[in-house]
Protein backbone atom coordinates (compact mmCIF):
# COMPACT_ATOMS: atom_id res chain seq x y z
CA UNK A 1 0.00 0.00 0.00
CA UNK A 2 1.46 3.13 -0.97
CA UNK A 3 1.89 5.91 2.18
CA UNK A 4 -0.16 8.31 2.42
CA UNK A 5 0.08 11.28 5.50
CA UNK A 6 -2.59 10.33 8.58
CA UNK A 7 -4.44 13.08 7.92
CA UNK A 8 -5.17 12.18 4.35
CA UNK A 9 -5.50 7.97 5.07
CA UNK A 10 -7.98 9.23 7.66
CA UNK A 11 -10.56 11.16 5.85
CA UNK A 12 -10.34 8.17 3.02
CA UNK A 13 -11.48 5.77 5.91
CA UNK A 14 -14.00 8.13 6.25
CA UNK A 15 -15.50 8.63 3.05
CA UNK A 16 -15.50 5.28 2.44
CA UNK A 17 -17.12 5.06 5.69
CA UNK A 18 -19.76 7.04 5.11
CA UNK A 19 -20.57 5.89 1.72
CA UNK A 20 -21.27 2.44 3.12
CA UNK A 21 -23.07 3.82 6.47
CA UNK A 22 -26.00 5.74 3.71
CA UNK A 23 -25.58 2.32 1.87
CA UNK A 24 -27.43 0.75 4.64
CA UNK A 25 -24.46 -1.25 6.59
CA UNK A 26 -21.28 0.43 7.66
CA UNK A 27 -18.72 -1.54 7.28
CA UNK A 28 -16.76 -3.82 10.34
CA UNK A 29 -13.25 -3.29 11.53
CA UNK A 30 -12.11 -5.85 9.13
CA UNK A 31 -13.38 -4.60 5.73
CA UNK A 32 -11.94 -1.36 6.36
CA UNK A 33 -8.54 -3.10 7.20
CA UNK A 34 -9.56 -5.49 3.74
CA UNK A 35 -10.29 -2.03 1.57
CA UNK A 36 -7.26 -0.44 2.68
CA UNK A 37 -4.99 -3.21 2.30
CA UNK A 38 -3.76 -2.04 6.31
CA UNK A 39 -1.26 -5.00 7.78
CA UNK A 40 -3.62 -5.32 10.72
CA UNK A 41 -7.43 -4.85 12.24
CA UNK A 42 -5.51 -2.96 14.82
CA UNK A 43 -4.45 0.25 12.38
CA UNK A 44 -8.02 0.49 10.95
CA UNK A 45 -9.02 0.83 14.55
CA UNK A 46 -7.03 3.05 15.08
CA UNK A 47 -8.07 5.10 11.93
CA UNK A 48 -11.93 4.93 13.15
CA UNK A 49 -11.01 5.37 17.08
CA UNK A 50 -9.89 9.00 16.07
CA UNK A 51 -12.59 9.47 13.95
CA UNK A 52 -14.85 8.90 17.19
CA UNK A 53 -12.11 11.22 19.15
CA UNK A 54 -12.55 13.96 16.17
CA UNK A 55 -16.69 13.60 16.87
CA UNK A 56 -16.81 12.13 13.00
CA UNK A 57 -18.25 8.82 14.31
CA UNK A 58 -20.04 7.11 16.84
CA UNK A 59 -19.04 4.01 18.78
CA UNK A 60 -21.71 1.45 20.08
CA UNK A 61 -19.32 -0.94 22.34
CA UNK A 62 -19.67 -4.70 21.71
CA UNK A 63 -21.37 -5.13 18.10
CA UNK A 64 -19.52 -6.09 14.70
CA UNK A 65 -20.81 -2.71 12.83
CA UNK A 66 -20.50 -1.15 16.36
CA UNK A 67 -19.18 2.74 14.42
CA UNK A 68 -21.99 4.61 12.96
CA UNK A 69 -21.95 8.03 11.78
CA UNK A 70 -22.75 10.90 14.10
CA UNK A 71 -25.74 12.74 14.39
CA UNK A 72 -27.41 10.80 11.25
CA UNK A 73 -30.51 12.20 10.43
CA UNK A 74 -32.85 10.73 7.37
CA UNK A 75 -32.24 13.37 4.64
CA UNK A 76 -34.60 13.89 1.91
CA UNK A 77 -36.11 10.87 0.30
CA UNK A 78 -33.94 8.57 2.31
CA UNK A 79 -35.65 5.54 4.65
CA UNK A 80 -34.12 3.96 7.75
CA UNK A 81 -32.66 0.50 7.82
CA UNK A 82 -34.50 -1.10 10.42
CA UNK A 83 -31.93 -3.89 11.51
CA UNK A 84 -32.25 -7.66 9.67
CA UNK A 85 -35.06 -9.68 9.55
CA UNK A 86 -35.37 -13.47 8.74
CA UNK A 87 -35.88 -15.44 5.20
CA UNK A 88 -35.92 -18.71 6.60
CA UNK A 89 -37.40 -19.28 10.32
CA UNK A 90 -38.87 -16.75 12.26
CA UNK A 91 -36.78 -14.02 13.83
CA UNK A 92 -37.69 -12.04 16.68
CA UNK A 93 -38.50 -8.37 15.21
CA UNK A 94 -36.61 -5.61 15.93
CA UNK A 95 -36.14 -2.07 14.77
CA UNK A 96 -32.79 -1.23 15.42
CA UNK A 97 -31.74 1.84 13.29
CA UNK A 98 -28.85 1.08 11.19
CA UNK A 99 -28.29 3.42 8.13
CA UNK A 100 -30.55 5.20 6.08
CA UNK A 101 -30.83 4.46 2.00
CA UNK A 102 -32.08 6.53 -0.41
CA UNK A 103 -35.40 5.75 -2.45
CA UNK A 104 -37.14 7.19 -5.20
CA UNK A 105 -39.54 10.30 -4.91
CA UNK A 106 -42.26 10.50 -2.66
CA UNK A 107 -42.32 7.37 -1.37
CA UNK A 108 -39.77 8.38 1.40
CA UNK A 109 -42.27 8.45 4.36
CA UNK A 110 -44.49 5.29 3.86
CA UNK A 111 -41.06 2.80 3.54
CA UNK A 112 -38.60 1.10 5.51
CA UNK A 113 -35.67 -0.77 4.42
CA UNK A 114 -34.64 -4.41 6.06
CA UNK A 115 -31.15 -6.24 5.88
CA UNK A 116 -32.08 -9.80 4.74
CA UNK A 117 -30.57 -13.18 6.45
CA UNK A 118 -31.06 -16.53 5.58
CA UNK A 119 -31.68 -18.13 2.02
CA UNK A 120 -35.66 -19.32 2.16
CA UNK A 121 -36.32 -16.76 -0.32
CA UNK A 122 -33.24 -17.69 -3.00
CA UNK A 123 -35.11 -18.59 -5.85
CA UNK A 124 -37.16 -15.17 -5.78
CA UNK A 125 -33.95 -13.41 -5.99
CA UNK A 126 -33.97 -12.43 -2.78
CA UNK A 127 -30.13 -13.37 -1.17
CA UNK A 128 -28.57 -13.19 2.16
CA UNK A 129 -27.44 -9.53 2.60
CA UNK A 130 -29.86 -8.01 0.28
CA UNK A 131 -31.40 -4.73 1.18
CA UNK A 132 -35.27 -4.87 0.66
CA UNK A 133 -37.65 -1.85 0.48
CA UNK A 134 -40.68 -2.45 2.09
CA UNK A 135 -43.95 -0.13 2.21
CA UNK A 136 -45.83 0.01 5.11
CA UNK A 137 -48.83 -1.72 4.82
CA UNK A 138 -51.22 -3.79 7.01
CA UNK A 139 -52.90 -5.58 4.28
CA UNK A 140 -51.40 -7.63 0.10
CA UNK A 141 -52.41 -9.73 -1.91
CA UNK A 142 -52.22 -13.18 -2.58
CA UNK A 143 -48.83 -14.04 -4.23
CA UNK A 144 -47.29 -10.74 -2.68
CA UNK A 145 -43.68 -11.20 -1.43
CA UNK A 146 -44.50 -9.62 2.50
CA UNK A 147 -42.21 -8.61 6.22
CA UNK A 148 -45.06 -10.63 7.94
CA UNK A 149 -45.36 -10.63 11.60
CA UNK A 150 -46.42 -13.69 13.60
CA UNK A 151 -46.51 -13.41 17.43
CA UNK A 152 -43.59 -11.25 18.08
CA UNK A 153 -41.51 -12.27 15.32
CA UNK A 154 -41.17 -11.31 11.43
CA UNK A 155 -40.03 -13.06 7.90
CA UNK A 156 -40.01 -12.41 4.78
CA UNK A 157 -42.50 -14.91 2.80
CA UNK A 158 -44.86 -14.67 -0.26
CA UNK A 159 -48.22 -14.52 0.60
CA UNK A 160 -50.70 -17.27 -0.05
CA UNK A 161 -54.50 -17.75 0.98
CA UNK A 162 -55.79 -21.35 1.17
CA UNK A 163 -59.52 -21.41 1.62
CA UNK A 164 -59.62 -19.00 4.44
CA UNK A 165 -56.01 -19.23 6.08
CA UNK A 166 -53.19 -17.45 5.34
CA UNK A 167 -50.13 -19.29 4.41
CA UNK A 168 -46.49 -17.62 4.18
CA UNK A 169 -44.64 -19.61 1.48
CA UNK A 170 -40.69 -19.61 0.81
CA UNK A 171 -38.88 -19.61 -2.41
CA UNK A 172 -36.58 -22.53 -1.75
CA UNK A 173 -37.84 -26.00 -1.75
CA UNK A 174 -35.31 -26.56 1.30
CA UNK A 175 -37.80 -24.91 3.60
CA UNK A 176 -41.34 -25.31 4.65
CA UNK A 177 -44.53 -23.22 4.68
CA UNK A 178 -45.49 -21.01 7.29
CA UNK A 179 -49.13 -22.18 8.55
CA UNK A 180 -50.32 -19.61 10.35
CA UNK A 181 -52.89 -21.88 12.13
CA UNK A 182 -50.23 -24.12 13.25
CA UNK A 183 -48.75 -21.40 15.03
CA UNK A 184 -51.70 -20.14 16.69
CA UNK A 185 -50.94 -16.66 16.65
CA UNK A 186 -52.35 -14.27 13.99
CA UNK A 187 -50.06 -12.64 11.33
CA UNK A 188 -49.85 -9.19 11.11
CA UNK A 189 -48.29 -8.02 8.01
CA UNK A 190 -46.08 -5.25 8.61
CA UNK A 191 -45.17 -4.09 4.32
CA UNK A 192 -45.17 -5.60 0.96
CA UNK A 193 -41.42 -5.98 -0.51
CA UNK A 194 -41.24 -3.50 -3.47
CA UNK A 195 -37.75 -3.51 -4.13
CA UNK A 196 -34.31 -5.01 -3.96
CA UNK A 197 -30.60 -3.81 -3.66
CA UNK A 198 -27.23 -5.58 -3.73
CA UNK A 199 -24.18 -4.94 -3.29
CA UNK A 200 -22.18 -6.53 -6.05
CA UNK A 201 -18.74 -5.82 -4.92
Amino acid sequence: MAYSPPGQMRERVYRFFRERALDGEPPTVREVQEAFGFRSVNAARRHLEALVADGRLDKRPGRARGYRLTGLVPPAQQVPVLGRVQAGALTTAVEDLDGYVPVEAGVAEECFALRVQGESMRDAGILPGDLVIVRRQDTANDGDIVVALVGDEATVKRLRRRQGRVELHPENPDFEPIVVEDHGEFVGILGKVIEVRRRLV
